[in-house]
């Protein structure tokens, strides 16, 4: 089954299980608003949403659900948006692979995030590590490098899917450094970190929250962060840009959506409303336990700074031949 019939049943099963939409955000009786999320349970963007949810619930007086809509590597979660109403009731807590790099990297894609969403604002950044197997015998990037370019194509890294931070990161890094390493795209997170612990995977750029634990046990090794400034997790863990990348970088984030149509006066609410969530102090300690960070913005700020992600990548995109068609 295709991610297109997946939708289909997708939408027939959301259509029997919620009641039929109410005219406007604010009216009640209070009715859940449902957060579609592009990936399954564990990842990133389902951990910042369960833990922004209860602040962002009770700023909206409503309650609000985390509904994972994995598949099409986020486009069944995007058609769904773009088939709701706008209303309130149905949002999307978008990646950076779902909002900005799908349409680059797939031809005739239905729905364009930047063109047919509302933008709420951008709302986290997750910390990534560059890691590698304990037994590798580099031990730094510049180790990493000679070994690529002594090995052009043979040096292999995972990443949670084409498209994704991890995939970017890798092909930013071959880019910037002048060599050619392979890469395995992953269904999710899991399966890749435990292919990189036993050695099946030479690096990866994978999210500090599923490495750091074995750094510190001594089963992988962190050469790096890709972000531009350093992990207050592993301040002892350099930037690339420090290893003689300079300019390079990578956020992996996370944004906010409705459909379009959504009212601009409600457009303001919920983004107050996640504001106030980011700002929450029990949500902020939670989300730093699993290296992520507030990353709150306007929602013209979101839109902007989206905008020039896509402009970004679509370069590399190009340069690199990246592809899911």
């Amino acid at each position: 089954m295709d991610y297109k019939d997946l939708l289909r049943r997708q939408a027939i099963l959301g259509a029997l299980a919620l009641p039929l939409a109410s005219p406007a955000l604010a009216q009640g009786p209070a009715r859940p608003i449902r957060i579609l999320i592009p990936a399954v349970a564990g990842g990133g963007s389902d951990i910042s949403t369960r833990i922004l949810l209860p602040r962002l619930a009770a700023e909206l007086g409503q309650p609000a659900i985390a509904d994972n809509r994995p598949g099409g590597s986020g486009n069944l979660a995007n058609e769904l948006l773009a088939q709701a109403a706008p209303d309130g009731l149905t949002l999307l807590h978008g990646t950076i692979g779902s909002l900005v790099v799908n349409p680059l990297v797939q031809k005739n894609l239905p729905v364009d995030p930047l063109r047919d969403f509302v933008q709420l604002g951008t709302t986290v950044q997750v910390t990534n590590l560059l890691v590698s197997p304990a037994d590798r015998p580099w031990r730094d990037v510049a180790g990493l490098i000679a070994a690529a370019r002594a090995r052009p194509g043979e040096l292999s890294y995972g990443s949670s899917g084409v498209g994704s931070a991890g995939h970017l990161a890798g092909a930013l890094f071959d880019q910037a450094a002048g060599i050619e390493t392979l890469h395995v795209p992953y269904r999710g997170g899991g399966q890749l970190i435990t292919d990189i612990i036993s050695g099946k995977l030479d690096f990866s750029f994978a999210t500090a929250a599923t490495t750091l634990e074995h750094v510190q046990t001594g089963r992988l090794r962190a050469l790096a962060v890709p972000s531009p400034q350093r992990s207050p997790l592993a301040p002892g863990v350099p930037t690339i840009g420090e290893t003689g990348l300079p300019g390079y970088a990578v956020l992996n984030w996370y944004a906010m959506a409705a459909p379009r149509g959504f009212p601009p006066d409600q457009v303001q609410r919920v983004n107050a409303a996640l504001r106030a969530a980011l700002a929450d102090r029990e949500a902020v300690a939670k989300l730093a336990q699993q290296a992520i960070e507030p990353l709150p913005s306007s929602p013209e700020e979101g839109a902007a700074f989206m905008a020039a992600e896509r402009a970004k990548w679509a370069a590399l995109v190009a340069a690199a031949k990246i592809s899911l068609d």
